[in-house]
């Protein structure tokens, strides 16, 4: 590991606890800073009621740290804008947002999106899938942002059980992305939940960022930071256990394609060949491929988008 690393993990690495509530009270009071929390969120019913309850009831009634709580709805069938909505979150649909751009599937588009429909000073982004959640997991990576003016991003980080054993979860993580970051990115070893969805940083950031439309916004997004400010402006937080839906061993393949293309995007601005994933079920006849595109869209930088910047001026 570079000392420069050894060096981050020893100043930009915390605990939930180092911060107390009172004072990252005391740092919104003083600062006048506004927090956001989005939460992006496809078909998720069953668990982003729970969460916007949790975060309106500890961090909005009993103290008054989030501003905001926006869920954008990627195109769900089920009922989650509903339950959301219930909740007390404020729903926005994807497509509803910059209707002149059509939109695309993905979490990464839903993301960028969001910055539309947003005005906090610092955002936080949740995922929708989360169980037995706590609101530790916003003020955790928030209070950083809060307290420290140096402090531009802040990722969670967190054991991930899978099927009752613990750190089993995160998959993509050990085989894709962290072999990825050792070798091109050395700078960003350190970084324990590289792919984690539970991040917050300063707006300023994250408009002057491009957006990958899929599941590769959280490499693609740690990576540019690293070159727009610098190590030092990056740090992480842990708070504790991150309890979630499994995927199957196929869609971990295509989210480990889109990561890769992510990351050859960011080596070489090059194009590949064929950015498309062949996977293999087995069927009657034995097995059988089934071919899947992977996402090569990007968004620019929201701060070049006209509706973001006439926003900006009003």
């Amino acid at each position: 590991m570079l000392e420069e690393v050894e060096r981050w993990l020893a100043t930009r690495s915390w605990s939930v606890t180092d911060r107390p509530l009172h004072r990252i009270m005391a740092a919104k009071r003083s600062s006048g800073q506004t927090v956001s929390v989005v939460l992006p969120a496809l078909n998720e019913e069953e668990t982003v009621g729970d969460i916007v309850a949790i975060i309106r009831h500890d961090l909005m009634q009993q103290v008054p740290l989030v501003d905001e709580i926006v869920v954008v709805d990627s195109g769900s069938t089920d009922r989650t804008a509903a339950v959301a909505a219930a909740a007390g979150a404020r729903v926005v649909h994807r497509d509803s947002i910059l209707p002149r751009i059509p939109a695309v599937p993905g979490k990464g588009e839903v993301l960028w999106r969001s910055l539309l429909v947003t005005s906090g000073d610092i955002v936080c982004f949740i995922d929708a899938d989360l169980r037995d959640f706590s609101s530790d997991f916003v003020t955790g990576i928030v209070g950083p942002l809060l307290t420290d003016p140096d402090v531009d991003l802040v990722k969670a980080m967190y054991d991930r059980p899978l099927g009752g054993a613990a750190g089993q979860g995160g998959r993509v993580t050990e085989l894709m992305a962290r072999p990825l970051l050792n070798m091109h990115w050395p700078q960003l070893a350190g970084f324990v939940q590289p792919l984690g969805g539970e991040y917050a940083a300063r707006r300023s950031l994250l408009e002057q960022l491009p957006f990958p439309v899929g599941y590769g916004v959280e490499l693609g997004m740690l990576v540019d930071a690293l070159h727009l400010v610098g190590l030092s402006a990056l740090a992480q937080v842990d708070v504790g256990v991150r309890k979630h839906r499994h995927q199957d061993g196929q869609a971990l393949g295509r989210m480990s394609a889109a990561i890769y293309r992510t990351a050859q995007l960011r080596l070489a601005r090059g194009h590949l060949i064929r950015p498309s994933l062949t996977q293999f079920e087995r069927g009657e006849d034995g097995f059988e491929p089934r071919t899947y595109s992977v996402d090569t869209e990007e968004r620019p930088p929201m701060a070049e988008i006209a509706e973001y910047a006439e926003r900006k001026v009003a």
